[in-house]
């Protein structure tokens, strides 16, 4: 049996969740448009695969990170799975992208994977900031050890 009480738990608000699906659906809707202007020779299906270019494993590694920040739940408990090391590695890996290729991209591309990198840190930071705020005993019903509520959107870490 383990020790629930160390585990960091995480209440996300509903703007965060609304900011997040804003975001997730931005950047779907950047990719379908993208996508519509370059009609492509072979079967438009929705199992082809996406083009191997640089937009794409910005685009993957970026859905990684925001995976990692909670876009993903435990099946058994229900609750938003966060792990804050894997994100910060994608978050990393994207940075290291942006300076290997300084002076190699478009503007369109090296303005895009500006604008991906500052989202998902930004993201990155709010968690940070909700897991001090944790475990200084700063978030109502959140504290440590605490359960949260029904009430509450329930997150924990993954061990």
């Amino acid at each position: 049996m383990s020790d629930d009480s160390s585990t960091p738990k995480l209440h996300i608000d509903s703007d965060w969740k609304a900011q997040a699906q804003a975001e997730k659906e931005r950047l779907a809707q950047k990719e379908h448009e993208r996508e519509a202007g370059k009609k492509s020779a072979g079967p438009g299906g929705p199992d082809d695969l996406p083009p191997a270019e640089f937009r794409t494993l910005v685009s993957m590694m970026a859905s990684q990170a925001l995976m990692a920040l909670g876009g993903y739940g435990d099946q058994k408990s229900g609750k938003v799975m966060v792990d804050l090391p894997g994100a910060k590695l994608a978050i990393d890996l994207i940075a290291v992208l942006e300076e290997k290729t300084k002076g190699n991209l478009s503007a369109e591309e090296s303005a895009e994977l500006a604008e991906i990198l500052a989202a998902v840190r930004s993201r990155f930071v709010y968690f940070l900031e909700i897991v001090a705020r944790q475990q200084a005993g700063a978030v109502p019903g959140l504290g440590p050890g605490a359960v949260p509520g029904a009430g509450g959107a329930g997150l924990r870490m993954p061990s």
